[in-house]
């Protein structure tokens, strides 16, 4: 974290996902050590199943915590809201689209908690998750998938008739006045990509004796 730091400066922030794969113990022991790096937060220090931990960690880190991408309603993330996380992250692809997103954002703003929507999927998902971040004051900032590793020849502005409405100004994607969601799907594009883009699984992560871990 020190060579990221020191590669940005202070003006640009960056975040740190530890994807549940620490204990509670674990994590309660590293997050200090990040501190003087001032990330903007670190994403699941825990698996969601073990949220009724979240309280004590959130009270002894010196750092905001982040989680949600695997809480999918109100009644999912409200023991995180209770336990003071400090920013929420629910994907629109599994929490219930822009009705159930928007209302998990009504309620973390009464905890005072931020809303950093979860999306590295495509562009219907992506525009769906802004249709949510320009309606909600409490929103932060939000994940996209564009140009990074895994959709190399299969991005998301690779299906769609025109790019504009998700192409980046300075860091920032504008508010569009197209109706709808505000793209075009290439659908000539969606259905090439089905016969010659590999169809992704999730990563089965096993540990070196070969037995399952929580990817």
């Amino acid at each position: 974290m020190r060579r990221p730091r020191e590669a940005l400066g202070n003006d640009l922030d960056f975040a740190v996902d530890f994807h549940g794969r620490f204990t509670d113990a674990n994590a309660a022991r590293l997050l200090p050590h990040l501190a003087p790096y001032n990330p903007l937060f670190v994403e699941e220090p825990v698996l969601p199943e073990y949220t009724h931990r979240l309280r004590d960690l959130t009270a002894s880190s010196p750092v905001p915590l982040a989680l949600g991408e695997r809480l999918y309603s109100r009644t999912d993330v409200l023991p995180a809201l209770t336990a003071q996380v400090a920013v929420l992250q629910p994907d629109l692809s599994h929490a219930g689209g822009i009705s159930e997103v928007r209302r998990i954002a009504a309620l973390a703003e009464t905890f005072d908690v931020l809303m950093a929507p979860h999306c590295p999927l495509g562009p219907v998902s992506l525009a769906a998750s802004l249709q949510v971040a320009f309606g909600t004051p409490n929103f932060l900032i939000q994940e996209q998938s564009i140009g990074i590793h895994y959709n190399v020849g299969a991005g998301p502005l690779d299906y769609l008739v025109d790019t504009t409405p998700l192409r980046f100004h300075d860091g920032h994607l504008l508010r569009t006045t197209v109706p709808g969601l505000g793209i075009e799907v290439d659908e000539k594009a969606v259905r090439a990509a089905d016969n010659t883009v590999a169809d992704w699984h999730n990563p089965v992560w096993r540990r070196t004796d070969g037995s399952f871990a929580e990817w």
